[in-house]
């Protein structure tokens, strides 16, 4: 593999200090089996909907969740399946520790 330049470099440890918040891993979890309202989020990660609301700004931003509207109800998920993928391979390394 080729070395990364120096903006990718940048991209991809941005990306990862996504990873780097509990409070973001939690909602990525959540997401990875269904989408969600922020009410019903915070229910299942007992975290506050204003901190959730923070979060999820923060993930829209970076891309890994998008969202939906429904009425007056915004559901969101995950951006794609490589959010996923990332998530689902941080887990089976820490499983090999």
């Amino acid at each position: 593999m080729e070395l990364l330049n120096e903006d990718k470099v940048i991209d991809l440890s941005e990306l990862f200090k996504i990873f780097g918040d509990s409070t973001r891993v939690k909602i990525i979890n959540v997401l990875i089996n269904k989408e969600l309202c922020v009410n019903d989020i915070a229910e299942e990660i007992n975290v506050s909907q204003s901190a959730v609301s923070h979060q999820l700004r923060i993930l829209k931003q970076s891309k890994l969740v998008k969202y939906r509207k429904d009425g007056q109800t915004i559901y969101y998920s995950l951006a794609d399946n490589h959010v996923e993928k990332i998530f689902m391979m941080g887990v089976d390394h820490i499983n090999e520790i």
